[in-house]
């Protein structure tokens, strides 16, 4: 609910402040008083784009604040979704500043215009004769019969689930698109891994294989060195470990006569030690060397592979060799979890799919029971406001594919004479009756859910008489259950309104100024009869007036 509305420095409006309550406000004023001023200055609020030439005053920034009881709306989650911090008491404020920027803040929150409008519109719906095209919108008419039918919480069940579907029937068909062009490489990746998985790949290989290939290569060299060696230390006179065995005895001879020759001693017997271990080895490696042609054949098989491989992936190592290996197998791995994981998105699209059929069609079966009580309430509404014969027929037909809110498509179709025939209600209705209509949807939608402020501008243009008693007492009903702030030129709205503003122009010094200004009792009654009469209050206005307000 518009609890408060501050306007300075916009267009005529030099600063105006104004209180609002429950219940129905109507704002009237001659033509060009400024009445689509204030609604203008009130848009600044609601998102809409504005320029440098609303200033009042070029000089100054123009400030536009309207406060609102938003307690009752439900708006906790909107306010956390939006990172705002939520205040029963929301104050939105739109500032024009001279340089020609505009600033936005909800609760001194400064917010972008998408956010300003995202907020505002669960706050205030305005009408005007021109707004009444959203009616034939099929968006408005299916969030009508949705509204009726109690099905905001199925609509967003099946709009997620929608989502999820979507998303799993991109990611297959992506998913299967990144198949197809793999398996035209998949033979030839197994082929080359199973070449590479062959040669047991690991660090160091080339390297063994090396050493392998040399000691079969030249076994007999190898086996004539070290007989040789081994000769040189067992030869009985000259050789190595009978030189040093005499050598040792000599030390010891030296150890037994002065302990200073100790070190020595043990050094002497270190090395022959050393000797007798490496006679040991020598005879071990010579008896293990043993011509073997077809290791040797082998272990040239061996080395030739891993060459041949290295120059086919253009690499110089065994290490590089293993890296490319591990790419053919991730790509190998990757196809078989490519078929694992369209499996799974087919299943989700199966189920996904078996969940919103469910969803579409309880939806429209609760659309079809909306569209009887639609029908019904529409004819008698409009009927009371000067459209007896108007009839509505709303027929839903089912659609093949699943649309953004169900599987229904939507015909409203609406004949106001009787024996005329049923057409869509976009081609035949006129500005009047559309009028008429969507006051008549909102009447019926405050019964259901909860409205924002209604903010009607002359939408009862062009109506008089009973038709305008009828409008005046809808509006009044839709107002013991929200707010409705009415612009009008019909005394018989402005009589039936619980409050009452009058919008005036005024000579300020050398300026022209914009004032809005609360009207008592007494003021009502006068400007009633001013709106009767249309030039001078009269005593037979003032009663007429009284009487219309009675």
């Amino acid at each position: 609910m518009l609890k408060q509305l501050t306007i300075k420095n916009f267009a005529l409006i030099e600063a105006l402040h104004a209180s609002f309550s429950q219940g129905m406000t109507c704002i009237t004023g001659e033509t060009g008083a400024g009445k689509s001023i204030l609604l203008g200055g009130l848009s600044l609020v609601l998102g809409k784009r504005a320029d440098m030439s609303s200033l009042l005053d070029p000089e100054k920034k123009c400030i536009v604040e309207a406060s609102f009881d938003i307690g009752a709306y439900q708006l906790e989650t909107l306010f956390a979704e939006l990172d705002l911090d939520y205040d029963p008491y929301t104050v939105l404020r739109r500032e024009i500043l001279p340089q020609g920027k505009s600033r936005a803040f909800i609760n001194d929150t400064p917010v972008n215009l998408g956010t300003l409008e995202e907020v505002s519109r669960h706050l205030i719906d305005l009408h005007s004769q021109n707004d009444t095209m959203s009616l034939l919108a099929d968006q408005y008419q299916f969030e009508v019969l949705d509204a009726l039918g109690a099905n905001k919480k199925l609509l967003s069940d099946y709009q997620s689930t929608l989502s999820l579907y979507k998303r799993a029937v991109g990611q297959y068909q992506s998913l299967q698109k990144e198949a197809e062009e793999a398996k035209a490489t998949q033979e030839l990746d197994h082929f080359l891994f199973q070449e590479l998985q062959q040669l047991n790949l690991k660090e160091g290989l080339e390297d063994d294989i090396e050493q392998k290939l040399g000691a079969l290569t030249h076994v007999d060299f190898l086996q004539s060195t070290l007989a040789e060696a081994i000769q040189y230390f067992e030869s009985e006179t000259v050789g190595v470990i009978d030189q040093l065995l005499k050598l040792r005895g000599m030390s010891v001879e030296l150890e037994k006569r002065s302990q200073t020759f100790s070190p020595l001693a043990s050094r002497f017997n270190a090395l022959f030690i050393e000797a007798e271990d490496l006679l040991r080895e020598c005879k071990d490696s010579y008896e293990n060397l043993e011509t073997d042609p077809e290791a040797l054949a082998l272990f040239q098989a061996k080395y030739d592979a891993l060459n041949n491989q290295m120059l086919k992936h253009k690499v110089n190592t065994v290490n590089e060799l293993i890296t490319v290996m591990n790419q053919l197998e991730n790509r190998l791995n990757k196809t078989l979890n490519t078929d694992q994981e369209l499996a799974r998105l087919k299943a989700a699209q199966i189920e996904y799919k078996t969940q919103l059929d469910l969803y579409a069609a309880q939806l429209s079966e609760n659309r079809k029971k909306a569209v009887t009580i639609l029908e019904q309430e529409l004819s008698t509404h409009v009927s009371k406001m000067g459209m007896p014969e108007a009839v509505f027929k709303i027929v839903l037909t089912p659609s093949s594919e699943f649309l953004s809110n169900g599987r229904d498509v939507l015909d409203f179709q609406f004949k106001s004479n009787r024996g005329s025939s049923f057409q869509p209600l976009k081609k035949i209705a006129s500005g009047g009756e559309l009028s008429r209509i969507m006051l008549s949807v909102k009447a019926i939608l405050s019964a259901y859910i909860k409205l924002p402020t209604l903010i009607f501008d002359e939408i009862d243009t062009g109506v008089s008489g009973k038709i305008s008693d009828s409008i005046a007492e809808v509006m009044v009903g839709m107002s013991q259950k929200l707010q409705i702030i009415n612009i009008t030129h019909l005394p018989q709205v402005a009589a039936k309104s619980h409050y009452h503003f009058k919008v005036v122009k005024t000579q300020h010094k050398d300026k022209t100024i914009t004032e809005l200004v609360p009207l008592d009792q007494e003021a009502r009654i006068d400007e009633i009869a001013l709106m009767l009469s249309g030039n001078q209050v009269t005593p037979t206005a003032v009663a007429h007036a009284k009487q219309l307000m009675n």
